[in-house]
């Protein structure tokens, strides 16, 4: 018995050293110094290499070591337009060169990379060159800001411009098979988030709304590549719809490359426009090392919080959500930091826990009252993501972030039939009260209960309204009309009020520091929160316990059933 305990011992301590060497290891590969850039040369953006997000985050070294060394850097949206905006005035940049293949950057970061890309060459007068090899209709958007595109001659490539779609996928009838019985209830005709757990088609509503957003998201891409391209809307539709862009000289005829070229045509094109003797001479200058060597901390002492609300909003202190009690208190100490003149509220996200929804918008609605608020939108504010943010003072959105989704559901799932159907087990409940096992997920609602979950999910809903409808200074009645649980694209949210103009996170921060009295972004530190974690906070976290998996967070709330208002779909731009 000795010798066991003395072996538990030794294990025990050869875990914990294994762990602080692994941290040890860790820490050292996660604090790079910062990189050195050449003074002059072709600024190289390749987007299979980066992602733009929300903000930047350090490279993962485990991501690292099991990629051989290399790792695709996620760069922040304020960062990479800072970073051009810096380009832009830097004559050691003769030129930039866009390889777009291979770009995951959601549509909405995307089209602000891509006005930050033709702020480049209008303000630089240097030219900004692409070349594309097999071109889908999100790497292909991005190129096109470029002055001349240009492609590959060698067919074979995957060619996939042609529009965008979303689809849905219903559970419905598989879960009524199993015994399962979801229990959906929601006020909005057009909130959709449970249906596939209920149906096994669409409804008309949910239908109609994806077909309205597709369209609108389509409209503006095509508008911007026409505009770009010289050609009209019809003619690219045209192309598209007939698939006419089948082999590389299509999109030479179809006016969206300039011309093709072989690798050794390219080399000789881009030694051509650095004025160099041949590709040799050419220096290439990485664009995640330019970002972050131009990144820099402001020695202003008068500062611009900017919060990013980003991801799914949470009860606790999940932080690698929006979690309410951890956002409370980060907006707290912005409110009572003195240095802090100004807000932006970057939102990004689909919406979650009502709970935690309020309780963040109380911090706001307390902050507002003390200092300029001003919002900014992502990709998606939806639901909760627009309950917490429509009451600021000014939100900028894009044309293709996803937001409205003014509704409320709850979702019970109950398991009596496949207990006693699928799986052959009786259950017996003992309560001390008529309803004591209400929520005990191994029988339906009988009526009064139903009644009960829909007084609470009704009354969520007239609150959700009435916020809106003072937030925006909107009459409740055309708020209930435009809501009904809804998701509008921002080009569509612009028409109904729900966003005030269309605008991109630096025009959100310059607009902020108007309200605080000094337009000129040079006197101001701008300054992130929450800042993003560490790789070692991270590591930290998840030793800890404290980042909680998604999984572990959908069987608390099947055992604990809340009430959420979050939006019903995620369309992506491949």
């Amino acid at each position: 018995m000795k010798n066991f305990f003395k072996m538990v011992l030794a294990v025990i301590c050869g875990i914990l050293l294994l762990n602080l060497l692994i941290i040890a290891v860790f820490s050292g590969l996660a604090t790079p110094s910062k990189p050195t850039v050449p003074a002059e040369g072709v600024l190289r953006i390749d987007m299979s290499k980066i992602v733009i997000s929300e903000q930047t985050q350090e490279a993962d070294p485990l991501s690292m070591i099991q990629a051989g060394g290399q790792t695709v850097k996620v760069i922040g949206i304020w960062d990479a337009t800072q970073a051009l905006k810096a380009a832009a005035e830097d004559p050691g940049i003769k030129y930039i060169y866009l390889k777009t293949d291979g770009n995951t950057t959601p549509l909405a970061l995307a089209d602000e990379f891509r006005q930050a890309l033709d702020e480049y060459r209008q303000v630089s007068g240097n030219p900004v060159i692409s070349y594309i090899e097999s071109p889908t209709t999100g790497s292909y958007y991005l190129a096109s800001v470029a002055d001349k595109v240009y492609m590959t001659p060698h067919p074979g490539g995957m060619y996939s411009i042609n529009g965008i779609s979303s689809q849905m996928f219903f559970l419905g009838d598989l879960l009524k098979k199993l015994g399962v019985n979801v229990q959906l209830i929601r006020h909005g005709k057009y909130k959709s988030a449970g249906e596939m757990y209920t149906r096994g088609s669409s409804s008309p509503e949910n239908r109609e709304q994806y077909q309205c957003m597709v369209n609108s998201l389509w409209d503006n891409v095509a508008a911007g590549i026409a505009e770009r391209r010289g050609i009209s809307v019809a003619q690219l539709n045209d192309a598209i719809d007939n698939l006419k862009l089948c082999l590389p000289q299509d999109f030479v005829d179809c006016g969206l490359v300039d011309a093709l070229l072989t690798r050794e045509e390219l080399e000789e094109q881009v030694a051509v426009l650095a004025v160099a003797n041949n590709y040799d001479k050419v220096t290439m200058i990485n664009f995640a090392d330019y970002a972050e060597a131009k990144a820099s901390v402001s020695k202003a002492s008068q500062r611009i919080a900017v919060i990013y609300a980003d991801g799914e909003i949470v009860d606790g202190s999940d932080a690698n959500n929006v979690s309410g009690d951890r956002f409370a208190s980060i907006i707290e100490g912005v409110r009572k930091d003195k240095k802090v003149k100004a807000v932006v509220l970057r939102v990004n996200s689909p919406g979650g826990s009502v709970v935690a929804s309020d309780k963040i918008k109380h911090e706001l609605d307390l902050l507002k009252a003390e200092k300029p608020l001003v919002a900014s939108y992502g990709s998606m504010a939806a639901s909760g993501g627009y309950w917490i943010s429509n009451n600021c003072e000014k939100i900028f959105s894009s044309p293709y972030t996803l937001t409205g989704s003014i509704g409320v559901f709850g979702a019970v799932p109950e398991f009596s039939k496949t207990a006693s159907d699928v799986l052959h087990v009786g259950v017996e409940t003992v309560t001390s009260n008529k309803h004591g096992d209400m929520m005990s997920l191994t029988r339906p609602f009988d009526k009064d209960e139903y009644n009960y979950v829909l007084r609470s999910i009704e009354d969520i809903y007239d609150n959700f309204i009435t916020i809106v409808s003072e937030g925006r200074e909107i009459p409740k009645a055309e708020v209930d009309a435009i809501g009904q649980g809804r998701v509008w694209s921002g080009r569509d949210a612009l028409g109904i009020k729900l966003v005030d103009e269309f605008g991109t996170l630096n025009d959100a921060v310059a607009y902020a520091a108007g309200l605080a009295g000094d337009e000129d972004l040079a006197n101001w530190n701008v300054k992130a929160y929450p800042a993003p974690l560490t790789v070692m906070e991270q590591m930290m976290n998840a030793m800890n316990g404290k980042q909680e998996d998604y999984t572990v967070r959908v069987a608390r709330n099947l055992k604990e059933p809340r009430v959420f208002a979050r939006i019903p779909v995620e369309i992506r731009l491949q």
